[in-house]
């Protein structure tokens, strides 16, 4: 069985995939943005008591898997993560890359879903996003 975590009365293990994009879909996670980016990731998540479990950064969108206490909303610890992270790269990049447009750096939406038992099955998904996107743009040449 799974490792529960726990607060002072509950008992818990909740899981969520998430899946975030920058404005425009611009292709800017790339070299030393990704790196430091997951190392933003995992600080800010630990403010609202959450890990990151999984995670990967692609060109144009974030692929986590966080694992966030009953007590929080998914939307309010994603909107730290993205906020923070946001107002983070503006003060970092900004002076040397224009196209961030302001502290906007996030589309303003997410997808999520629930992990539950496909936990194995959600981890490799993210682990293997990055090989089986460029599978795909490789059979699209032959067409």
């Amino acid at each position: 069985m799974d490792k529960f975590e726990s607060l002072s009365h509950t008992a818990w293990d909740c899981k969520y995939h998430i899946v975030s994009i920058p404005k425009c879909r611009r292709m800017t996670l790339y070299m030393q943005l990704r790196r430091h980016l997951g190392e933003v990731f995992r600080k800010l998540a630990a403010q609202k008591e959450s890990t990151v479990q999984e995670g990967h950064l692609m060109l144009d969108h974030v692929h986590m898997m966080l694992s966030i206490p009953p007590k929080y909303a998914v939307s309010q610890v994603v909107g730290v993560i993205k906020g923070k992270s946001a107002i983070h790269l503006a003060r970092v990049y900004g002076e040397h890359k224009r196209n961030f447009v302001g502290q906007h750096f996030w589309a303003r939406g997410y997808f999520v879903s629930t992990v539950g038992r496909d936990k194995a099955l959600i981890r490799e998904y993210i682990r293997n996003q990055e090989q089986e996107d460029m599978r795909l743009d490789q059979l699209g040449l032959w067409r």
